[in-house]
Order: C-alpha cells, then sequence, then structure tokens
C-alpha cells in the first residue's frame, strides 16, 4: 500500500508542487503537461503481461529504456523541449523510485 501511495504521489501531488515552485507565472500548464507525461506509459500495452506488480519499467518498456531516457534527457537543451522533457524524466524517476520499494 506505502509503495502505491508514494508512486501516485510522485506521479499526481509533487509535480503540482514543482510546477507551481519553478513555473509560477504557467504552473497550471506546466502542471497538465507534467500529468500528459504519463501518456508514455502506454508503452506498457506492449508487455505481457500488461501490469506486473513487481516489474520495474524502466529498461523493460520501450519509452522507459535508457535510450528513450537519453532523448528526454537531450531534450533539456532545446526551449521548446525543456518542459516535457523534465516531465518526462521526472516520470522516470518516479518509475525508478517504484523499483527500488
Amino acid at each position: 500500500m506505502i509503495k502505491f501511495l508514494i508512486h501516485y504521489s510522485f506521479h499526481l501531488i509533487v509535480p503540482a508542487f514543482i510546477a507551481y515552485l519553478f513555473f509560477k507565472d504557467r504552473w497550471k500548464t506546466v502542471y497538465i503537461i507534467f500529468l500528459g507525461s504519463m501518456l508514455v506509459d502506454l508503452d506498457h500495452l506492449l508487455a505481457t503481461p500488461i501490469f506486473e506488480e513487481n516489474r520495474c519499467s524502466i529498461n523493460f518498456h520501450p519509452l522507459h529504456s535508457y535510450i528513450a531516457i537519453s532523448f528526454y534527457f537531450v531534450g533539456l537543451f532545446f526551449k521548446r523541449t525543456r518542459v516535457i522533457c523534465i516531465a518526462l524524466l521526472f516520470h522516470m524517476l518516479t518509475d525508478t523510485i517504484d523499483c527500488y520499494l
């Protein structure tokens, strides 16, 4: 239960704080982008079984792979993709934490 609470708090609540602290002038838009970054989880539909409780998503699913994460990191250097890449990298961090709980 604690794993569930931590995981979804990091996906839903912590991004609101990040958006408000670092992007005060447009925090609502940034928060929506953070929520939208959860669409990266659609790659779970490619796995069999789709959901396995103790499976670590990092480097298992295509959009959670080290190659994809490196693209998200490179995107930080471009103004147009910076916020979405921050959101995607935070999503990957959240899933990484989930691997160790």
